[in-house]
């Protein structure tokens, strides 16, 4: 298949969320990455769970102690294992660090969970809102005098949680090769979605940003870093920070003149600017905006749709989006010059390869039955 993961081989406990996307971002560069799903699980996986493809599925019950012992046999040759269960769960199913390790010394056992192992939250249930809520990331998402918005689930599920997840594993593993010791890592999306805003923790630090949100410089404050309505309803995109890229939209926006946009950083001004600029925006429509303002330095951008997106010709340009079984998604990224990744596979039946992983494993047909008449997996 190709990839930059080639060889690499993970075993991924399926759950929701920050682990298959970790687990997604190892399968889109060329890792074996082999899901372990629940039986019961139905006759297939939707081709829309984007988070589930280009994996192989093997159907198992991990609280019978023989689908324990299969997932013990699995991790014995893999390079890393992915479980996003609360705390205390894995070794309750005989399946917890120190069981797997002794199986396989080298193995990297990475752990997501919102809140981490250990605190007073660890047991306790969660969501992205609220780990962001907890490390301060969600009080910054909001314009003045409004309650925060959380930016979807992008922030905790997916940048502090499954990114930093493939990070770890692959950090993991090249630790392990050189030491021959693998090791536990504990991800938990609160300390990775406080990891996300260290920028702002030091802007904060050198008194550039205050504690209130919606009044500073990223966080829709300034008039020449926000979001604006058309005279058509949609919306462009003005990120015009530096002075020279902020002349350069007024200069295009034919408002080079307008002494009233003079002193860009005047911090008590920027409402009084915000303002005149929602009435200037309000004058064209986005493809009006769009036809002068795109391709120069203005730092500008139309705000798309998922239905326009894949079809902006700087998407198409990069091959950013692909289209799988019909369904459009995103491409794998980031881009390797010698060693591209495959294309990627939709998602396939639930266990839909549990034979053909038992028999790679050695069990021959009568084991294999042994274990389907026991429950302990399905095919």
């Amino acid at each position: 298949m190709g990839g930059a993961l080639v060889g690499v081989r993970i075993i991924e406990v399926a759950g929701i969320g920050p682990g298959p996307f970790g687990a997604m971002m190892l399968a889109d560069h060329g890792a074996e990455v082999i899901r372990i799903d629940r039986p019961g699980e139905g006759a297939a996986r939707p081709e829309t769970d984007i988070l589930a493809r280009s994996r192989r599925s093997i159907s198992i019950d991990l609280k019978s102690p023989e689908g324990a012992g299969l997932v013990r046999d699995l991790v014995a040759d893999a390079d890393g294992l992915i479980e996003g269960f609360r705390p205390g769960v894995m070794e309750r199913l005989g399946l917890g660090p120190d069981d797997l390790l002794a199986r396989n010394p080298k193995l990297v056992y990475a752990r997501m969970t919102g809140w981490g192992q250990t605190g007073p939250y660890a047991k306790t249930a969660g969501h992205d809102i609220n780990y962001i809520a907890l490390s301060g990331a969600l009080h910054t998402f909001a314009r003045a005098t409004e309650k925060p918005l959380p930016p979807v689930n992008t922030v905790g599920d997916f940048g502090g949680g499954g990114m930093l997840l493939a990070f770890a594993m692959l950090a993991g593993i090249l630790s392990a090769k050189n030491t021959g010791k693998g090791q536990v890592i504990d991800c938990a999306m609160l300390e990775g979605s406080s990891l996300l805003m260290s920028m702002i923790w030091g802007f904060r630090a050198d008194g550039s940003w205050r504690d209130e949100a919606g009044v500073n410089l990223l966080d829709t404050g300034a008039h020449f870093y926000d979001v604006y309505e058309t005279s058509d309803g949609k919306f462009i995109s003005l990120g015009a920070i530096e002075p020279q890229f902020y002349q350069t939209f007024r200069a295009c926006a034919g408002l080079e003149d307008d002494e009233d946009l003079d002193g860009q950083f005047d911090q008590a001004r920027w409402p009084e600017l915000k303002a005149k600029l929602e009435a200037v925006f309000k004058t064209k429509t986005r493809d009006e905006w769009c036809a002068l303002l795109e391709e120069t330095d203005a730092c500008f951008a139309p705000v798309l749709s998922f239905a326009e997106a894949p079809s902006h010709p700087q998407n198409v340009a990069r091959k950013a989006f692909t289209d799988i079984a019909g369904v459009p998604q995103p491409s794998p990224a980031p881009k390797f010059s010698d060693t591209p990744a495959p294309a990627p596979r939709p998602a396939g039946k639930a266990g839909g390869e549990t034979e053909a992983i038992l028999r790679a494993l050695g069990y021959d047909t009568e084991k294999i039955a042994a274990l389907v008449a026991s429950k302990a997996v399905e095919v």
